[in-house]
């Protein structure tokens, strides 16, 4: 490396959030920073769970793969995390999550500039402090704005998050899993959620994925270890066209939604990895706020419990406090059965 190169022509690192949504989120800003100076490389570091997104993100050089503990600072791989950022040489590091500890690698790593809101009070660890968040309600603009120069207006819209499967990894993948000759539609179910009351009832999954399959299509269960009881369920009472593709590797859902027609899903982080590759998406709310926490990519559509439109008119301003009253389970199998149904006729 150039010794004489400046700090904006160095790497820049991203410090992601750890879910799986807000980490599909950060190619916003990757394609923002890339927007700026397209030669300038990026690179983001990832839990062994998020990893294999980056692989589908263009604009991303690598992921730096670092499982840090979420309880604890846990001083040793921080110190493994640093070294091998120190040897990146990066100009620049966007810390986006407010924790003390998340700016801590790029501060031993000798990072030149560390960005970051002021969050814990990180003086020293942070030379670029940033303040303010709390008055950006989205999720997208409090990490898009670490991108711009202190005090810089935010843009009308954010350059959308993008995920490009190549062809030919997505056929390989499907002959390999049995699934090339998988009648279509195609359409997949992430039954899972973090956090109370997000997802819709197992039961309410099961009866669509039967309904689904009488239509005669194909119906694929996705999401972690900690769904595969649940996909289990589903597929029994679905039949036989209904299939269980839980996984401990992100990857596989990633190609599921790659190769599916339309995707079901709770406010999660497959509902971003969906509208992200541009799968036509049916994403389920209850207790969280839509303004604040859909995809920036478009849906094809949107299920709220019904009534309640105060709520949902508070909930731009309140955030999730003016509908954590609400209730998955009040959207009705059949609501999402005809939205599903509807997107399906629409992409023929």
């Amino acid at each position: 490396m150039n010794q004489n190169s400046t700090t904006a022509e160095r790497p820049v690192l991203i410090v992601p959030f750890v879910w799986i949504g807000d980490f599909v989120r950060c190619h916003s800003v990757v394609r923002l920073l890339k927007a700026q100076n397209p030669a300038r490389p990026v690179d983001i570091v990832a839990s062994s769970l998020c990893a294999p997104l980056a692989d589908y993100m263009p604009g991303v050089r690598r992921a730096i793969v670092a499982d840090l503990p979420r309880r604890r600072l846990g001083l040793k791989l921080q110190l493994d995390l640093a070294r091998r950022l120190r040897q990146g040489g990066y100009g620049q590091a966007l810390v986006m999550s407010r924790k003390w500890k998340a700016a801590l690698a790029p501060f031993l790593a000798g990072v030149a500039r560390r960005t970051g809101f002021w969050g814990e009070v990180r003086i020293g660890l942070l030379n670029d402090l940033r303040q303010g968040e709390k008055k950006l309600p989205r999720m997208i603009d409090q990490m898009g704005a670490l991108a711009l120069p202190k005090g810089a207006a935010l843009p009308p819209d954010w350059p959308l998050p993008e995920l490009k499967v190549p062809a030919d990894e997505l056929q390989a993948w499907l002959t390999a899993r049995g699934l090339a000759g998988a009648a279509r539609p195609i359409v997949t179910l992430s039954p899972g959620a973090v956090g109370a009351g997000k997802a819709w009832p197992p039961e309410h999954y099961a009866a669509l994925a039967k309904a689904l399959a009488e239509d005669g299509g194909s119906v694929w269960v996705l999401g972690g270890p900690g769904e595969t009881a649940i996909a289990q369920a589903i597929a029994t009472a679905g039949g036989p066209r209904v299939r269980d593709l839980t996984s401990n590797d992100l990857r596989n859902a990633i190609l599921a939604l790659a190769a599916a027609d339309v995707s079901v899903t709770n406010d999660s982080g497959l509902m971003h990895v969906s509208a992200a590759i541009g799968t036509p998406t049916v994403a389920i709310f209850g207790p969280t706020s839509p303004w604040h926490w859909k995809p920036l990519n478009p849906v094809s559509a949107i299920l709220e419990p019904p009534g309640d439109q105060l709520a949902r008119q508070r909930a731009r301003l309140e955030g999730n406090d003016a509908v954590s009253h609400r209730r998955t389970a009040d959207v009705a199998v059949d609501t999402v059965l005809a939205a599903v149904r509807q997107t399906l006729t629409q992409a023929r």
